[in-house]
């Protein structure tokens, strides 16, 4: 049983830069999910709303919601990133359904985004306290414990970052190796048949990996999209107060 896993392959180069499939495929979500917010979002009517302006309502409603709960009405600027860093994160995950690699699968993608957040939080922090009482606050309570804030405001990034790469690249390890092993077994269950074609159909491949997906595509990339945008918020929001 030969199992290779690796990461993402290099489609091609442009002047010496090298683009790899999470890149192309990363473009891939940003067109779909331009497509679909502008299918969702066009001739929007006040009278006889249609049945696709009622989900588009909902969502939008069940979006502000979300942010206004948690960050306060003072913070609803924040609800069109946050609305786009869920829905890159979550068709990012998602688009492994399709056979291609999961765009989150990729550290450099979590990481962006973990970095992005953290410029976020420190903008809200200088633009709530200035520059002066954002450098101050590395040294409260008491001034013994700034290298540990300092610590801390490095380590909350790489754990982000780490947390919903982590979960995503599991799947697609677990995913793999439960491939291979399935495809072993089938040709030990159907080995002893003499007929070649036969011998190496991967019988048990059929239904499996199926069940695995419904649980690391679907279930984790929504939950790990849903987690990253919760971070964001109660880091974003605790940095103005």
């Amino acid at each position: 049983m030969n199992i290779e896993i690796t990461g993402p392959k290099v489609m091609f180069e442009i002047a010496g830069i090298r683009i790899t499939e999470t890149v192309v495929n990363g473009w891939i979500v940003i067109l779909l999910v331009s497509i679909l917010s502008y299918f969702l979002t066009r001739n929007l009517q006040t009278k006889n709303p249609s049945k696709r302006q009622l989900v588009t309502e909902k969502i939008y409603f069940m979006l502000m919601n979300l942010v206004t709960g948690v960050m306060g009405k003072k913070w609803v600027r924040f609800a069109p990133y946050i609305c786009a860093l869920f829905a890159y994160s979550m068709f990012g995950s998602l688009i492994s359904l399709t056979g291609l690699r999961a765009v989150t699968g990729d550290l450099s993608t979590t990481a962006a985004m973990a970095v992005l957040t953290t410029i976020m939080v420190i903008v809200t922090h200088i633009r709530t306290k200035g520059v002066g009482g954002w450098l101050k606050s590395y040294a409260e309570p008491v001034a013994v414990i700034t290298p540990i804030n300092i610590i801390s405001e490095i380590a909350n990034p790489v754990s982000m970052a780490f947390r919903h790469f982590g979960n995503i690249a599991a799947g697609i390890v677990i995913t793999s190796l439960m491939y291979a092993a399935l495809a072993a077994a089938s040709n030990l269950l159907l080995g002893w048949i003499p007929v070649e074609f036969i011998a190496n159909i991967p019988i048990l491949q059929v239904g499996i990996p199926a069940v695995l997906s419904i649980y690391f595509d679907l279930f984790t990339g929504f939950l790990q999209a849903y987690i990253i945008c919760m971070l964001t918020m109660v880091n974003v929001s605790g940095a103005g107060e």
